[in-house]
């Protein structure tokens, strides 16, 4: 498995300094918050970036995120366009993987078989878009409450109908637990279409109130990270892990220090059941 640090968890920091502490920490891989690749854009090229990630011995595993993509109406053209945009930079990083985001449930009467079609049509259409660049598209289901695929066997369905080579699945445990998934919704999974892995924890919260912030690194929370490693490795998991917390105290801290804390505690839950390059 391969070890890596996500740029939402210094979402204060710079993509320079994301992939300078990512390497100083002893990762081997970043996965990227996508704002911060378009921020260095503006002032260097894309050679640039691909430099940069080499220079630091740094791999890109995944841009994070092409999100809400469904139900979109007449903005449908704006995740086209950007979809192309972000393959265009992940086939020049050598990034294998984009992360696909769901959106919140219409304002409206739906049905599941109704959102089903619509997230079928969209990552079929986008699967289009992404194949001749050689990218993945890994499609990451929310717990939150507002969202309209939130667990596991829902987003499952989904990527089953699809039926793409380049269409695969992320897991986040904190959005597992926010979600209600259960073990035997990940008992069910292919390991070979899941895409990445998330791992982060979550504060002793109803899970109403759960949100990006009140997560926790891996180990310091109440998410079953133990028995949901042990399931994926069942499986036969064995892409990235990146450690994605949004938690705006991490945020005010110095990255170099969160980045170590982040492994430590990564690797505290995944040495045990994975094999960690």
């Amino acid at each position: 498995m391969i070890l890596s640090f996500h740029g939402a968890t210094t979402m204060s920091s710079n993509l320079e300094t994301d992939i300078n502490i990512s390497r100083q920490a002893g990762f081997d891989a970043l996965e990227v918050w996508y704002p911060k690749v378009e921020k260095y854009l503006e002032s260097h090229s894309v050679e640039d970036l691909k430099a940069l990630f080499s220079e630091n011995k740094i791999k890109p595993v995944a841009l994070d995120a092409l999100e809400f993509v469904g139900f979109r109406g007449e903005e449908y053209v704006k995740i086209q366009t950007r979809c192309k945009e972000m393959c265009e930079i992940a086939k020049a990083i050598e990034c294998p993987t984009i992360a696909v985001v769901p959106g919140p449930t219409p304002n409206r009467q739906i049905t599941w078989p109704e959102i089903v079609q619509e997230y079928v049509t969209v990552l079929c259409d986008l699967s289009d878009i992404a194949a001749p660049f050689g990218i993945k598209l890994a499609f990451e289901f929310l717990g939150f409450g507002w969202c309209c695929v939130r667990t596991p066997r829902a987003a499952r369905e989904i990527v089953q109908k699809v039926a793409r080579e380049n269409v695969g699945m992320v897991i986040d445990t904190a959005h597992f637990y926010a979600g209600g998934g259960l073990m035997s919704e990940l008992e069910s999974l292919e390991g070979n279409k899941i895409f990445a892995l998330h791992l982060d924890d979550c504060e002793d919260t109803p899970k109403e109130a759960i949100t990006d912030g009140t997560r926790l690194f891996p180990g310091k929370g109440v998410v079953p990270l133990f028995e949901i490693c042990n399931i994926l490795k069942k499986i036969g998991y064995d892409g990235h892990c990146s450690i994605e917390l949004f938690r705006p105290e991490y945020w005010e801290q110095d990255p170099l220090q969160v980045a170590k804390q982040a492994r430590i505690a990564a690797l505290d839950v995944l040495s045990p059941i994975f094999t960690v390059a």
